[in-house]
């Protein structure tokens, strides 16, 4: 890793929406720019989520990023927080804090095509390849948990 005083890392918030034992996953565009993400990862598949606004709460930046992105509405009273993860790549790092969601309104709609391309269910023992930096660590992290 490249060390640089000067570059801070940025926090995230990943929600891992779950429904009868199935998770959500967005398909990132295959185009770096439009992917729009500091850690890559694109053509991977995603969880919602996002960076935190300055002074925002962080169960209000998930629910914020929820909706920005798939047209759910998500209550921050039902979100619980499943992992931290230390996310680095060599011109990026941020700290992601994994939320789970089990209790939410409304059907994922593609909400930013030129970020996400579509939405899926998937089984939690059936899971896409590949599967985003920050969403694959909170997955596993959830996974360990029920195993």
């Amino acid at each position: 890793m490249e060390n640089n005083i000067n570059k801070k890392p940025g926090v995230g918030v990943g929600v891992m929406i779950l429904r009868d034992n199935k998770v959500l996953l967005g398909k990132r565009h295959s185009d770096a720019q439009k992917a729009d993400s500091e850690l890559h990862g694109e053509g991977s598949w995603t969880m919602p989520g996002g960076k935190l606004h300055f002074q925002e709460e962080l169960e209000d930046a998930a629910c914020r990023e929820v909706f920005e992105e798939s047209g759910i509405r998500s209550s921050r009273e039902k979100l619980e927080i499943i992992s931290v993860t230390n996310d680095r790549v060599k011109d990026a790092h941020f700290v992601t804090i994994g939320f789970l969601c089990k209790d939410f309104e409304g059907e994922p709609k593609v909400m930013e095509p030129d970020e996400i391309t579509e939405w899926k269910w998937f089984d939690l023992d059936n899971l896409p390849n590949p599967i985003y930096l920050t969403s694959e660590k909170i997955l596993k992290k959830f996974i360990a948990k029920i195993s």
